[in-house]
């Protein structure tokens, strides 16, 4: 299996999204032990906010492309292929003001890419990124799972929505939430971490 590590927050260590999802890694590593994981850290490296330059890239063939307009496609293009290499997508998605971070807006904005990753057929949205397992490791300081605060998590509803639209409907949602309530955030990492099951590779490749 090629698994996809995407990280977006940047509190290194501190990150409980990045503990989960390298804790989600281990578990798919353990289940398929040849599987081999590429790396994508939007908070070092983050994608450039989307442009004219970039959007004219996106639509232009890439053999009519010129020198600048092949550059300013690159990291779409590098994205999309890390993207459609992977056979799992692990998503590491902090919840920041009730949404995603900002970088990794970004690297969706990228990826998303009319004739690519999508197109339409009777008008109706066709996904182009199909035969994937996505895992998003979701982390907030609150509980946005159930309770009052449901209603402002815009975090797994939004990248469920964006994912499908592209093709990538196996979307499983794992939350270390509470992280900041005494007495919930002891547990949180471990209870979100035992809460993830691996399917077997028969599973994954039916």
């Amino acid at each position: 299996m090629n698994i996809l590590n995407v990280i977006s927050s940047p509190r290194g260590g501190a990150s409980f999204s990045i503990k989960l999802a390298n804790g989600i890694i281990e578990k798919l590593q353990a289940a398929y032990p040849d599987s081999t994981v590429t790396t994508r850290d939007l908070a070092t490296h983050p994608f450039p906010q989307l442009e004219e330059a970039k959007l004219q890239s996106f639509f232009t063939p890439p053999a009519n492309r010129t020198p600048e307009q092949q550059e300013a496609a690159r990291h779409s293009d590098d994205a999309i292929a890390e993207l459609q290499a992977a056979d799992i997508i692990v998503i590491g998605a902090p919840l920041y003001n009730f949404g995603i971070p900002s970088t990794l807006k970004a690297w969706i904005d990228h990826i998303a890419r009319a004739g690519i990753t999508f197109k339409y057929v009777d008008n109706a949205p066709l996904g182009l990124v199909t035969g994937k397992k996505v895992y998003v490791a979701m982390s907030s300081g609150g509980i946005y799972s159930e309770g009052p605060a449901a209603g402002f998590d815009f975090v797994a509803p939004y990248l469920q929505a964006v994912l499908g639209f592209l093709g990538m409907t196996d979307v499983t949602v794992v939350r270390v939430e509470g992280v900041a309530i005494p007495g919930v955030q002891d547990t949180a990492l471990e209870n979100a971490l035992n809460s993830v099951s691996i399917p077997e590779p028969a599973e994954l490749t039916a």
